[in-house]
């Protein structure tokens, strides 16, 4: 009976040793946030800060995910002329220069604009901007009045299609 008793005991040690190291690392991971954890073949881990890191490469373009699925439009996929949704039912066009200059058939409006992760922003001279953006194959226009930041929730969202491409 004895002997039982000890082996239950030990059985219920062992049971609560391994969730309280279960519990221990999830709040490890919690304590991690802002950083990525890279875990190797061998199973040791190492920890890098997100403020440190300016990108993630994969050499020879060999990755486990599909890259076209998680890819990014280059800046020369914006350049040329794009034809875009008001948000009202009409179209107008946006011209983007490889340059970096812009301009707007709504009003013959010029502006300047810059590739910012993955996306065409565009402020022009009348103070308002759009962003370009693609989801999943499509093109987007993001329309931001004057005074919003590209963070900012837009005014309208309406298809965009590059109608002239310039370099890609």
């Amino acid at each position: 009976m004895k002997s039982f008793v000890r082996l239950a005991s030990l059985a219920v040690l062992l049971c609560l040793t391994g969730s309280l190291s279960q519990v221990a690392a999830h709040a490890a991971s919690k304590d991690n946030s802002g950083a990525i954890v890279i875990v190797f073949k061998d199973g040791h881990r190492q920890s890098f800060s997100l403020s440190d890191i300016d990108r993630v490469e994969f050499a020879g373009g060999a990755s486990t995910a599909s890259t076209d699925s998680y890819r990014v439009p280059s800046r020369g996929r914006f350049i040329g002329k794009w034809e875009c949704g008001d948000g009202h039912g009409k179209n107008f066009y946006i011209t983007l220069n490889e340059n970096g200059t812009a301009h707007r058939s709504i009003g013959d409006v010029n502006g300047r604009w810059e590739y910012v992760d993955g996306e065409a922003h565009v402020t022009w001279e009348d103070g308002r901007q759009d962003a370009i953006r693609k989801s999943g194959s499509q093109y987007f226009k993001f329309a931001y009045d004057e005074g919003k930041s590209f963070n900012d929730d837009p005014d309208n969202v309406a298809h965009a299609r590059n109608i002239e491409a310039g370099s890609v």
